[in-house]
């Protein structure tokens, strides 16, 4: 809005198709440094966040001026400028429609013609390399493979040997996906994960018709664009698997769960002491992993128990005694920590499942009784010094 509270930017032309928290993130960058060329990064912005040129034909027309000494500049001091423009558009972001695919159109609604996404049939390892190609175009592999210049060298890197060296396949570069079987195609989503990096500048190249460069890259914002697109892609794809968004498995491909216990790793995640956040990374890494067999997530168990143990104390003060054996009853009796003869061995794959979230949801709650039993700051704070 403008200096008067006006507001001075109509959003209803506009169609988002980043993540909103995304885009905010990168814009509130644009306004940390409004220095030359801010306005050229404020535009590659709006052209790779929001849906056409409407925005950033908007934010060309905000008015100008004319100083006294006759140069043509905006002014930063007055409502309406550039930057006051480009602070609301950031501002209300959350109020920007997201992009949705086009309706079906009349031959798809009657069952015929090609579908909604331009082919005969469902195909994720096409739609993987168009998205792959979307993100080269923007310049988002261009720190790892380099980019062509009539002014620059032709030694460029071999992109096809640097995902050889990652990934162990040949021959990937440029993407073919009518030859990948199953292991290539997902080692293909897990490698480009790390292989991404946003361009926050870009300037165009007109001599010998050139083109775009880019430069300022950063992996963060790329890698959780990459992880939106690419997670979309899976869920309509009807996949049992999603690219992890924090812990040990960071950008590897795990199992999907639901929103409850995604949101619960994201706690146990953030939220557990030092001393023992190695552990549960590792944990839910073992356990989640898309090709966790049973004895990878028993191990996952008997680390969520080792936690539990070293708190039993905790646990015994706040439920009592016994009660507090009720909760390792399970992980000694089954076969999961160790191994008796005695032990119950024939159970379900699914218990595994209940046991696990179960510990974890624990260690969340061991964790809240740690924070609690701490003395928060202001308390320290008005402790007489010694």
């Amino acid at each position: 809005m403008g200096d008067d509270g006006a507001v001075i930017v109509d959003l209803r032309n506009y169609e988002l198709v980043w993540p909103t928290s995304l885009f905010v993130s990168e814009g509130e960058r644009v306004l940390r440094t409004p220095t030359s060329p801010w306005e050229d990064r404020a535009e590659w912005l709006m052209t790779e966040a929001l849906v056409g040129s409407t925005a950033v034909t908007d934010f060309r027309e905000v008015q100008t001026f004319r100083d006294p000494w006759g140069t043509t500049q905006e002014s930063r001091s007055r409502t309406g400028t550039r930057e006051d423009w480009f602070s609301e558009l950031i501002s209300r972001a959350s109020e920007i429609r997201p992009a949705l695919a086009p309706r079906p159109y009349w031959p798809q609604r009657q069952g015929r013609g090609l579908s909604a996404d331009g082919s005969t049939a469902r195909d994720a390892r096409r739609d993987f390399a168009r998205i792959v190609a979307d993100f080269a175009g923007n310049g988002y592999l261009v720190e790892q493979f380099g980019e062509e210049c009539v002014d620059g060298p032709d030694d460029l890197p071999d992109a096809s040997a640097l995902i050889e060296r990652r990934l162990g396949f040949p021959n990937l570069w440029p993407l073919a996906p009518t030859t990948w079987d199953t292991d290539t195609f997902y080692g293909l989503i897990e490698v480009f994960h790390d292989l991404v990096s946003r361009p926050r500048l870009r300037s165009f190249h007109s001599y010998g018709g050139c083109g775009w460069h880019h430069s300022e890259f950063h992996n963060g914002p790329a890698r959780i664009l990459y992880r939106a697109k690419i997670n979309e892609l899976l869920r309509e794809a009807g996949a049992e698997y999603e690219l992890a968004a924090e812990g040990e498995d960071l950008g590897r491909l795990v199992a999907v769960t639901d929103d409850a216990r995604r949101q619960l790793v994201h706690r146990v995640l953030n939220d557990s002491p030092p001393a023992v956040s190695a552990r549960v990374r590792h944990a839910i890494a073992l356990f989640r992993a898309r090709d966790a067999s049973l004895e990878s997530k028993r191990s996952a168990i008997v680390a969520a128990v080792g936690i539990l143990e070293e708190r039993r104390a905790l646990i015994r003060e706040d439920l009592g005694k016994p009660d507090d054996g009720a909760l390792f009853e399970i992980a000694n009796r089954f076969d999961l920590r160790h191994r008796r003869a005695d032990q119950l061995a024939k159970y379900d794959d699914a218990f595994l499942d209940w046991i696990f979230w179960w510990y974890l949801a624990t260690i969340e709650l061991t964790n809240k009784l740690i924070e609690a039993a701490e003395p928060s700051q202001a308390d320290t704070a008005s402790e007489p010094p010694f």
